[in-house]
C-alpha cells in the first residue's frame, strides 16, 4: 500500500503516539480521521493537520458511538483502508498495593478502554472493510493487551484481505510521560539498554507506516522497546 492511498482512522489521534501516526501519514499525502474523547485537543489536532484530517469525538468503549463515527469517517474520507489504536489510559498499579487491593473498577476501566476498546473499533472497521479489494488493507493496534487476539484476528479477516498486526511500545515520550517528574523521566530512559533514552512518537510513527507498506507483515507483534524488560518491583 502506497502511503498516499492511506484512509485512516486513528484512535487517541488528538496526542502522544497516535498524533504522531497521524502527522507522519498526513505528510504522505494520507487522509485522516482523529478519534478521541478530548474535544479540544482533538479539534486543535485536526485543525493542525490541514484538510487532510478530520475529528471525531469518540468514546471507544461506546460500541454505538464507534460504529458511527466509523462509518461517519469513511463516508467523508471517501474510504477506509487503515485502523489504528492508539487510544489507551496507563491505569497501572499493583493488585496489592500499600492502601490495600487494587479497586476492580480501575482494572475494568483500563480494560475496556486498552482492549475492548480496541477490539470495538476493529469490528466496526472489519464490518465496513470487508468489501475493499483484498490485499490493500491494514490494521495496527498499539496496545499490548490485544496481543493476544492480533493472530487469531488476522487469520479470521484474512479472506476479506484485511492485515492485523499490533505495537507493543516501550515507553515513549508521550502526554503521560511528560507529567512524570523529571527525576522518574531520567530514570525511565537510564533503564532502556540502546538506546538508553525514551521512544521518540515519530519512530512509532515511522514503524506503523513500515507495517502499512508492506504487505507481508501479518499477524505479528512488533516490540518497540529499546530491548527494555520492567521488571515488577
Amino acid at each position: 500500500m502506497q502511503l498516499a492511498q492511506v484512509k485512516a482512522v486513528i484512535t487517541g489521534g488528538a496526542s502522544g503516539l497516535g498524533h504522531a501516526v497521524a502527522q507522519h501519514l498526513v505528510a504522505q499525502g494520507a487522509k485522516v480521521a482523529l478519534f478521541d474523547v478530548n474535544e479540544e485537543k482533538g479539534q486543535a489536532a485536526a485543525a493542525s493537520l490541514g484538510e487532510a484530517a478530520r475529528f471525531y469525538r469518540t468514546d471507544v468503549t461506546s460500541e454505538e458511538g464507534v460504529s458511527a463515527n466509523v462509518a461517519a469517517a469513511r463516508e467523508a474520507m471517501g474510504g477506509l483502508n487503515v485502523v489504528m489504536n492508539c487510544a489507551g489510559i496507563l491505569g497501572a498499579g499493583r493488585v496489592l498495593g500499600k492502601e490495600g487491593p487494587m479497586a476492580l473498577s480501575q482494572f475494568q476501566t483500563t480494560v475496556m478502554v486498552n482492549l475492548v476498546g480496541s477490539f470495538n473499533v476493529a469490528k466496526a472497521a472489519a464490518a465496513l472493510m470487508q468489501g475493499n479489494e483484498a490485499g490493500e488493507d491494514a490494521y495496527s493496534a498499539s496496545k499490548g493487551g490485544v496481543v493476544g487476539m492480533t493472530l487469531p484476528m488476522a487469520r479470521e479477516l484474512s479472506r476479506f484481505g484485511i492485515r492485523v498486526a499490533t505495537i507493543a511500545p516501550g515507553i515513549f515520550w508521550t502526554p503521560m510521560v511528560d507529567s512524570m517528574p523529571p527525576a522518574v523521566q531520567e530514570s525511565l530512559g537510564a533503564s532502556i539498554p540502546f538506546p538508553s533514552r525514551l521512544g521518540k512518537p515519530e519512530e512509532f510513527a515511522a514503524t506503523a507506516a513500515f507495517i502499512l507498506t508492506n504487505r507481508y507483515i501479518n499477524g505479528e507483534t512488533i516490540r518497540l522497546d529499546g530491548g527494555v524488560r520492567l521488571q515488577p518491583k
